[in-house]
Parts: C-alpha cells; structure tokens; sequence
C-alpha cells in the first residue's frame, strides 16, 4: 500500500489472494485461522459516490478490519491515542481493485475514505464487536480536530 508519513502502530496491512478463473474470481478477506484475525462482531458494507468522503469515526473498544471489494477507495487514519508513540500522525492508503488488501484499523485510530476514480467505492468492514452506538465516535471533517486536506 501507498502511505503517507510513517506507518501507524497497530495498524496492519495484509496483502490478501485472488484467485481468477474463466467464470470470474474469488477475492479472500479475513478466516478466523489468520494471525491477524481477534474476533467477529459484524461486517458490513459502506458504499462511498465518487468523490465523495466519509470522515471522521473512530472507536475505543472495536477494531475495523477494511477491504474494498469494488471500485479503488483513499483510505485515511489518524491515531488520536495519548499513549501511542504514532499520535498525531496519518496514513493514507489506496485500497481496492488495483490493490486488494485487507487494513487493520485498532481502536483510538480514527479513519475515513473517500471513493477515487469514477465509479463508487463499496468498502467491506469486518469489525471486531457488534455495532454499539456508545462506541461510536464521530469528527467532522469542518472540526479541525484532524490535520487534513481530503
């Protein structure tokens, strides 16, 4: 993945496999037998218009693990933990169709994407905890709060 100053501690970064026939492909994203894996709360789907961004949430409890199953999608995160030798700093990533990855995204790390190209961006989070509304932290972008041009 491309990243923009240092990698943030915590965050991993895992190459996943494709596995293309004639009839089309399968595309892998995490198996509880991955090192990686810790726990399954939900996954869903967050589709992103072109152009269009979806920032700031962050949690204190969950981790997010993202993979963009369709369309190529700039990930952003930004560690707001007070005791993480990476505080202050952001990473961008560009996930999708020309870089099937999976992201590890640990609590305290904020993120956001935004869809790039010309067609939507459907990112696939598989989180470590069930949605729970009290753990659910949101920034605005207007906030200033993130040190950040999209």
């Amino acid at each position: 993945g491309t990243c923009r100053h240092k990698m943030i501690v915590g965050v991993e970064i895992v190459q996943l496999k494709q596995f293309p026939d004639e009839r089309g492909r399968v595309m892998h994203m995490l198996r509880r037998t991955d090192a990686h894996f810790e726990n399954f709360g939900e996954i869903y789907f967050s589709a992103c218009n072109p152009n269009h961004i979806k920032a700031w949430m962050y949690h204190k409890k969950n981790t997010s693990n993202y993979a963009v199953v369709s369309g190529m999608a700039k990930i952003v995160l930004h560690d707001l933990r007070d005791d993480s030798k990476t505080k202050g700093e952001t990473q961008e990533i560009y996930a999708g169709e020309h870089n099937h990855i999976l992201i590890k995204i640990p609590p305290g790390v904020a993120h956001g994407f935004k869809a790039v190209g010309m067609k939507e961006a459907i990112v696939a989070n598989c989180t470590t905890e069930p949605y729970n509304a009290d753990d659910n932290f949101k920034i605005s972008t207007n906030d200033n709060i993130i040190d950040y041009k999209w």
